[in-house]
């Protein structure tokens, strides 16, 4: 996973922090493991939670989302903890084939304490549905657990305090697919400051897993306020291929002409 700067200065503060944040649950030592394998991802079976992290469970141990969840704790390890209501860790089925991120809760969220629970949250929805699936069967979660003020993009140091937890969920469920929503949570992952209009669309690699970025719900819901629609077909058409590499059965839309 190639970083650019500064979203290498966050990866580099993220491990940083997830290296403190394994000496206080105990664990000892690290384990070698192959970074950014070049075999193929196949979609007929799980793929092992590798990547450019050391397994916080150890090599070939599974880390429960309960575990990461209390270690999490009261979290106090940046400055959105004195503004926020709720942690928003993390929702759906522990063991999902597709897992969906987004930059970070909003209001209702932070109400509710459950990512994407308000208007976007109602698109997401829409979304997942038209897939044929249920919200139950797909997990999804955020970059930072608890909410910027005004709703405005998570900082930097705000990431790399948070992203060692949101890896930790991602090996944990160990999805087939992840699909990030939007710029900051698709600039995170894959450590580029590249627009989403440039990364929607095309699969790219996160550590042996497909990730496919595509727009956040609530673009599409300004958009929609704009007479437009088109952004909706944009994700519709990134989501088929999420469907295809998953193999699953892609629902017959009528896309207007």
């Amino acid at each position: 996973m190639k970083l650019y700067p500064p979203f290498k200065n966050v990866a580099v503060a993220s491990l940083e922090h997830y290296l403190h944040e394994l000496q206080e649950s105990g664990v000892d030592g690290l384990v070698p493991e192959a970074v950014n394998s070049p075999e193929p991802v196949r979609t007929g079976a799980r793929p092992s939670p590798s990547g450019s992290i050391a397994d916080p469970a150890g090599a070939g141990q599974h880390e429960p989302l309960e575990k990461i969840r209390r270690h999490l704790g009261d979290c106090q390890r940046c400055g959105l903890s004195a503004s926020r209501k709720t942690i928003v860790f993390g929702v759906g089925n522990p063991r999902a084939r597709l897992l969906f991120v987004g930059e970070g809760p909003g209001a209702d969220e932070d109400s509710q304490g459950e990512p994407f629970v308000g208007a976007a949250g109602k698109v997401l929805n829409r979304i997942i549905s038209a897939m044929g699936l249920a919200r139950g069967e797909v997990y999804i979660c955020n970059v930072v657990k608890c909410r910027p003020p005004g709703n405005r993009d998570p900082e930097p140091d705000e990431i790399a305090a948070c992203s060692p937890f949101l890896l930790r969920q991602i090996r944990s469920v160990a999805p087939e697919v992840i699909v990030t929503l939007g710029k900051p949570a698709s600039h995170t992952l894959l450590g580029t400051k590249e627009a989403i209009t440039k990364l929607r669309g095309k699969f790219r690699d996160f550590n042996g897993i497909p990730l496919m970025p595509t727009y956040h719900p609530s673009y599409l819901l300004r958009r929609q306020k704009e007479g437009s629609t088109e952004a909706f077909w944009e994700v519709w058409d990134d989501m088929v291929q999420v469907l295809q590499i998953l193999k699953l059965p892609v629902p017959d839309k009528s896309r207007r002409s």
